[in-house]
């Protein structure tokens, strides 16, 4: 009985130690996923970009719109408030921004975007074929929805991030919302893993 009993506890402490190795993350832990594992489009300077060229960092990459009038701004807000959070460590992350409004979105207009949250955070453009393609690949929502003047119109999207480990491999869905705390601490164990 007594050898039970010691058993038992030393199984337990094996169990108890495998758990503490990994990491407790606030957003959504996608290791494994097998979708959203790569984009190529080019960025305001017409140089195409993938996750390969960012190798060594942390991506974030969010999907939106320089016209949304509030989740957009606020998601890339809170990046740069997690990279300033993390303090030299913050620049270790990069900020991703990839649009799904290539119609209004111009080169000329995401770089003046992108320079409210950041001058390292980047901005991407591909054509609408592209751009459905790759939302397919990462199973983000978006819609184009009619205003109500002629011509006018607003861009319904899906409202998190995906972020990348140092070696390009995907590893969170952080939800909108979930605030610069939140995401520092999963960008420092994703950082301290690399």
């Amino acid at each position: 009985m007594q050898r039970r009993l010691v058993l038992a506890t030393f199984a337990a402490a094996a169990l108890a130690a495998c758990g503490e190795n990994k990491p407790q993350f606030n957003a959504i832990d996608l290791t494994g996923a097998d979708y959203a594992k790569d984009f190529s489009l080019p960025d305001t300077d017409g140089k195409v970009r993938s996750l390969s060229d960012f190798r060594g960092k942390v991506p974030v990459v969010f999907f939106g719109y320089t016209q949304c009038p509030d989740v957009c701004p606020t998601t890339l807000a809170e990046i740069a408030q997690a990279k300033q959070i993390l303090g030299a460590d913050g620049a270790k992350v990069q900020g991703i921004f990839i649009t799904v409004d290539p119609e209004r979105d111009t080169p000329q207009v995401l770089k003046a975007y992108m320079a409210n949250f950041g001058p390292d955070f980047i901005a991407l453009r591909g054509t609408p074929e592209q751009i459905a393609t790759l939302a397919k690949d990462f199973k983000v929502y978006y819609k184009k929805v009619e205003g109500k003047r002629p011509g006018t119109y607003t861009m319904d999207h899906s409202a998190a991030s995906f972020v990348y480990d140092t070696q390009g491999r995907l590893r969170l869905y952080t939800r909108y919302g979930s605030g610069p705390q939140a995401l520092a601490g999963d960008l420092k164990q994703l950082l301290a893993q690399a």
